[in-house]
């Protein structure tokens, strides 16, 4: 229908734009209208159905976009939350069987004359030190219960408790001397406990005597003993057994030194009929203590070149 204009002069330019083609006038924009939501709608449900599938994913051969838009709020606070840790958390340790043996210290470490041997772990039971019987010698009884497992303990793997872990040990023999090495990993809360009850057996066992399987009396002193300013805690101690073996008289000096990293510790037992080099069982500590954090810092320790100060 044409719409009625009123009667007008039209001036030239009026009459050009008359004349003028017309832009074809569009519908007004319903289907326009009617199509956004369609689009919406089909995104809304194809981002719906993505997010779906990625949360019902196990996360194998997944993105790590899918990875991070499958993870719920409830997963991220059980993972970060501290009233969730578990307390074994903190009790275990890094350390593996293939690093507590590369902590192990050599002849190198120790110097002087040392020899390594194959089988240490049969010092307690059977340990011949020239003519003398030292696991026999170093058997008996202690009427104080720290003091006789401190006796128990003395070349054998169990001075700070039974590893709970990764264990490794070597020994060497030098002369009248012997020296066992250990590395282990231990629960968090017996290391504790075995740190403390070594240091305090110089004053609960500075004197005290021992009742051997042959009915013979040893008389035993525990006294303290200086060691490097390595790792997180250490003791030192120097024992001295006096008894007889064979009818014959028989001292039997001992280093016994500990030292922790975290809930992982080093042993040292070093000594013999000559005595013990103290000078020795430092540079065991010294030596060993920097190989066992290179292991768990998860790197390799260097071969201690011969001839190491």
């Amino acid at each position: 229908m044409t719409t009625p204009h009123p009667t007008v002069r039209s001036s030239r330019a009026a009459v050009a734009r008359a004349r003028a083609p017309h832009p074809v006038a569009r519908p007004f924009a319903t289907p326009r209208a009617a199509t956004l939501p369609v689009r919406v709608l089909a995104t809304a449900l194809t981002t719906g159905a993505l997010l779906l599938t990625a949360a019902c994913s196990d996360g194998d051969g997944g993105s790590a976009a899918e990875s991070e838009t499958a993870s719920t709020p409830a997963t991220q606070t059980t993972t970060t939350s501290p009233t969730t840790t578990t307390p074994s958390a903190s009790l275990t340790s890094d350390l593996t069987e293939a690093g507590a043996r590369n902590a192990l210290i050599t002849e190198a470490d120790i110097e002087d004359y040392w020899d390594q041997v194959e089988n240490p772990q049969k010092w307690r039971d059977s340990l011949l030190i020239g003519e003398v019987d030292a696991a026999a010698f170093l058997s008996g009884k202690s009427e104080a219960a720290d003091c006789q497992r401190l006796i128990d303990s003395l070349y054998d793997e169990t001075l700070l408790g039974r590893p709970s872990g990764a264990s490794a040990l070597t020994g060497f023999e030098e002369g009248d001397s012997r020296l066992l090495y250990q590395v282990a990993a231990y629960q968090k809360d017996d290391l504790d406990d075995a740190m403390k009850w070594l240091k305090s057996l110089p004053e609960t066992c500075d004197q005290f005597t021992l009742t051997g399987g042959d009915g013979g009396k040893r008389t035993v002193q525990v006294v303290e003993a200086s060691l490097p300013e390595e790792g997180e805690a250490r003791q030192g101690l120097t024992v001295t057994v006096k008894g007889t073996s064979s009818g014959d008289p028989v001292t039997l000096t001992l280093d016994v030194a500990a030292v922790r990293i975290g809930t992982d510790a080093i042993t040292v037992t070093n000594g013999g009929l000559d005595g013990a080099n103290h000078d020795t069982t430092e540079a065991a500590v010294g030596q060993g203590t920097p190989r066992l954090e290179e292991v768990l810092a998860g790197r390799t320790p260097q071969s201690t070149p011969t001839g190491v100060e």
